[in-house]
């Protein structure tokens, strides 16, 4: 099973480019069949640009979550803190391997879909 996840292209870039391997999130989506992550990023490029397949998730403390993942976040620690700020759990999904599409694709014709937003499941 797939979902579809907004992601600003700056972060969204940084995961294609291997130096962001955790995509963090305070809503999950509740499927545990869900295999793979298809990536669109959000405005100003937005175009589904690749797909990842995921390792784990990890749903810790945000202080905890941000020890073990802070080396490869591609975030500073200060948006970090700043995002999960009024959580008492962070959720970080690991990326396993990646794939950029050779051509971005149109969200709209090619998965009938709009930009969700936290995360849509494909079918």
């Amino acid at each position: 099973m797939r979902v579809l996840l907004s992601i600003k292209p700056e972060y969204a870039n940084k995961i294609f480019d291997g130096t962001k391997k955790f995509e963090f999130r305070k809503i999950l989506f509740k499927n545990p069949e869900v295999k793979t992550v298809v990536v669109y990023a959000s405005s100003p490029v937005q175009k589904v640009i690749g797909e990842f397949e995921i390792e784990k998730i990890l749903s810790l403390t945000p202080e905890l979550l941000w020890e073990k993942t802070c080396h490869f976040s591609g975030i500073s620690s200060k948006f970090f803190f700043e995002y999960f700020a009024d959580r008492s759990v962070a959720h970080a999904i690991e990326i396993k391997s990646t794939k950029k599409y050779k051509e971005p694709r149109s969200i709209k014709e090619e998965y009938n879909a709009i930009p969700p937003q936290s995360f849509l499941y494909l079918t």
